[in-house]
C-alpha cells in the first residue's frame, strides 16, 4: 500500500513533465478497442502554459492531505453531495446528437457507481471488499444545451468549450459539473480538467459514442464508465498506477500498479513494484473495459470529499 505524498517537492515533481498539447485529426471510423483519457495529458499542457497552475495545485494537494487526516466527510445536501449537471451537446451528425433519454441514461450510471448501486459492485474481490466504497455524491442533470458543428473532431485543446472556436462555453462553472459530448478523434474516449484549472474549460469531456448507455455497438465501453472515470479526475482522482512505472496516484489504500490495464484482466493480477501486491484492475480509476470497472476505494472516496470541504476547490458545490 502507498503513503500519501504530503510534500510540496514531491507534488511538484508529479506535475513536471510537459509535452505539447495538439488537436487530433479526423475522427475513427471503427470503435475503439482500448481505453484512452487525455486527462494527464491535458493536465500537462496546462502546466506549461500556466506556471501558476503548479502552485495551486500544490496548495490543493497540501489542504486535500489536511482534510483526509481529519476524515473529513464533505459537505452534505439531503445527506449527499449533490452536484448538478449541464451537458452540452456538440454535433455533426444525427448520431452525435444523442438523446435526452441516453443523456439521463449516463446521470444513472454516475448515480449507480458513486452509490455503490451497481450491480457489479458485489463483484469486488474478498481481497479487496474491506475498502470498497459508497462515495455518497449524488448527480441531478440540470441542462443540456445543443449545438450543430461542421467540425469534425474536435482534439484535447478545449476547442468544445470555447465559443469563438464553435464549441460551448461551460456553464456556471463553480456551481455546476459541465459535460460535453462530442467526436473527439484521436483515440480518446474522454478527458477531464482536474480541480485548480481555469473555470472557463472546467469539466469533463466525452466522446458522444461512449456517453451513457450507448448500445452495444459501442462496446466494450457502453456502460457509461467513460464519465465514472473522467469525473472521477474531476474530483482529483488521478490514474491508479500514478502516470509512471509503479507510480503513485496519492491514495493510501490502492495497491502500487506497473501501469495501466486493459481490457478484462484475469484475477489476482500481481503487480511487480514493491510487494508484489494484487492490483486492484477493477478500480474505476484503471484503463480496463467498461464491464471490468465497478469500484472506487475508501481513500479516493476520502479524496473526492475533501475538494467539496470549505477552503476547497470545489466548496461551492452542494450548498
Amino acid at each position: 500500500m502507498k503513503k500519501i505524498l504530503l510534500s510540496a517537492v514531491t507534488a511538484l515533481l508529479l506535475f513536471s513533465c510537459q509535452n505539447d498539447q495538439t488537436e487530433s485529426s479526423d475522427s475513427e471510423v471503427s470503435a475503439i478497442a482500448r481505453r484512452g483519457c487525455a486527462s494527464q495529458q491535458v493536465l500537462e499542457a496546462q502546466l506549461k502554459a500556466d506556471p501558476m497552475l503548479a502552485i495551486r495545485m500544490n496548495e490543493i494537494e497540501a489542504f486535500t492531505s489536511k482534510q483526509m487526516l481529519s476524515n473529513f466527510t464533505g459537505r452534505l445536501v439531503n445527506g449527499k453531495i449533490e452536484i448538478p449537471v449541464v451537458v452540452n451537446v456538440l454535433y455533426k451528425t444525427t448520431a452525435q446528437n444523442i438523446s435526452n433519454a441516453q443523456i439521463q441514461t449516463q446521470i444513472d450510471v454516475l448515480n449507480k457507481d458513486f452509490n455503490a448501486l451497481n450491480s457489479d459492485f458485489n463483484s469486488v474481490p474478498a481481497l479487496f471488499a474491506g475498502v470498497k466504497a459508497n462515495v455518497g455524491i449524488t448527480f441531478v442533470l440540470d441542462q443540456v444545451i445543443r449545438k450543430s458543428t461542421t467540425k469534425t473532431s474536435w482534439g484535447t485543446n478545449d476547442a468544445m468549450k470555447k465559443v469563438a472556436q464553435g464549441g460551448l462555453a461551460p456553464t456556471s462553472p463553480t456551481t455546476k459539473l459541465n459535460l460535453w459530448s462530442c467526436a473527439i478523434g484521436g483515440g480518446i474516449l474522454g478527458y477531464a480538467q482536474f480541480p485548480g484549472g481555469a473555470s472557463a474549460t472546467d469539466g469533463v469531456v466525452i466522446d458522444s459514442r461512449y456517453f451513457g448507455l450507448s448500445g452495444a455497438a459501442n462496446a466494450p465501453f457502453n456502460l457509461g464508465r467513460t464519465a465514472t472515470h473522467e469525473v472521477g479526475h474531476w474530483m482529483n482522482l488521478r490514474h491508479i498506477w500514478g502516470d509512471a512505472t509503479c507510480g503513485s496516484d496519492l491514495v493510501s489504500d490502492t495497491p502500487t500498479h506497473n501501469e495501466e490495464n486493459y481490457g478484462v484482466p484475469a484475477y489476482p493480477h500481481y503487480s511487480t513494484c514493491s510487494g508484489t501486491p494484487v492490483e486492484m484492475t477493477m478500480n474505476y480509476m484503471d484503463y480496463v473495459d467498461d464491464n471490468a470497472m465497478y469500484m472506487f476505494s475508501n481513500g479516493q472516496k476520502s479524496r473526492m470529499a475533501a475538494i467539496f470541504a470549505s477552503g476547497g476547490p470545489r466548496a461551492a458545490f452542494g450548498i
